[in-house]
């Protein structure tokens, strides 16, 4: 007898239940949601009514983080709009979350101290206080993220360095996550704000993509335009390997660009010779990440290119001048700005030091998961580096 679907469909869904990404989501948000509903819902009807954002959050982990991947699957309106209702309700729920524990908290502290009308002024509205500020933040959060990247102008001065690098201008694409937030609309801003700045060197730092090729080709179209004349160099980021990395790999380069994978290649400006490396990130599965000048040719100007910051050491010890990374989206909204820092430090975001040779991490350009963005730093940007060999004062 010939066995019916759903026969056969339900040990593959029982099977992704018991996936280890999802029992320990679906062990967060049970946790998250018995302190919120039992901090925030007065009745059935609140519990039912906030069970639905963790409800929301939950089925993107379970439904495509733990399928295997196809890379000629095509994503349809369907996944768009889960992956979209999913993630708002992602970072709606980060903020509930605070924002409960920060009434907790002030219920605790004025009770201690007998600020009795104030712990009454919490107790009666602080709930729709929480609820009223985590949707002020989302809306603030949203605006940020998606009216596109700001250029920020960042000068790195560089001991000795050769009169005709005096000036030289990199502009920095990284995290762009073209994907269910970031469509081709956000991608022509950026390719246009990069073309008005007419940098000499493009470095795209990983992550531009979140999916397949077929499904994101026309998508990424536009970053094509910046690969003319050789002057674009990209790295994988994580997503990208998780995208699938040998056919974006194929992909970038039939578009023009440099990729460069555990390699380095010479670039001239007039009478001045520049170094250019990537670094593969820890999720490709072709090779370790690793880096060396040995085989390169003496250079007045090394440049390391690594998503992941952490690869700061394998740069230094190689003997770059700069690094330029991105992968923290310096944490896009709290409190995952706190998480970063512990994970990241020092290179977290902005411009720090790993022994002589400096680091630059891009908060990045796109948004991944909620396109929220939300503290001081966060703000989605292209970095435009400029080299001097001038001791600002």
């Amino acid at each position: 007898m010939r066995e019916n679907a759903p026969s056969r469909l339900r040990p593959h869904f029982m099977k992704r239940l018991l996936h280890p990404l999802v029992l320990a989501v679906t062990a967060v948000l049970a946790l998250g949601y018995a302190y919120v509903a039992h901090r925030l819902a007065e009745g059935p009807w609140e519990r039912s009514a906030l069970a639905i954002p963790f409800a929301l959050v939950w089925i993107v982990p379970v439904v495509y983080w733990s399928r295997p991947q196809n890379g000629d699957r095509q994503e349809t309106w369907f996944d768009t709009a889960a992956h979209q209702a999913s993630y708002l309700a992602m970072a709606w729920l980060s903020f509930i979350f605070v924002f409960t524990l920060a009434r907790d908290a002030a219920l605790f502290l004025t009770a201690a101290a007998r600020f009795t009308a104030a712990h009454e002024v919490l107790a009666h509205h602080g709930i729709s206080s929480v609820l009223t500020a985590s949707l002020i933040a989302l809306v603030a959060g949203a605006f940020t993220a998606l009216r596109g990247p700001r250029v920020k102008e960042v000068l790195i001065h560089i001991p000795g360095l050769h009169a005709d690098l005096e000036g030289l201008r990199i502009a920095q694409i990284s995290d762009l996550h073209v994907g269910p937030n970031i469509r081709r609309g956000y991608v022509e801003r950026v390719v246009s704000r990069v073309q008005g700045l007419a940098p000499d060197l493009v470095a795209l730092t990983g992550d531009i993509v979140d999916g397949s090729v077929p499904s994101l080709q026309s998508e990424v179209a536009p970053l094509a335009v910046l690969a003319a004349d050789g002057r674009a160099f990209f790295v994988l980021g994580n997503h990208d390997c998780y995208s699938g990395a040998p056919e974006w790999i194929a992909h970038f380069r039939g578009m023009g660009m440099n990729v460069l994978l555990n390699e380095n290649m010479a670039v001239r400006k007039g009478e001045a010779r520049l170094v250019i490396g990537g670094v593969v990130d820890p999720a490709y599965r072709g090779a370790r990440p690793d880096i060396s000048l040995a085989d390169a040719a003496k250079a007045d100007f090394r440049l390391l290119l690594a998503h992941n910051p952490r690869l700061a050491p394998l740069g230094a010890r190689a003997g770059y001048d700069l690094q330029l990374s991105g992968h923290t989206h310096a944490g896009q909204f709290f409190p995952w700005t706190i998480a970063v820092r512990l994970v990241h430090a020092p290179h977290v975001a902005g411009l720090s030091r790993e022994g002589a040779m400096q680091v630059y991490v891009s908060a990045g350009t796109g948004t991944w998961g909620p396109p929220v963005r939300l503290g001081m730093g966060t703000s989605p940007e292209i970095s435009l580096i400029k080299l001097t060999g001038t001791e600002s004062r």
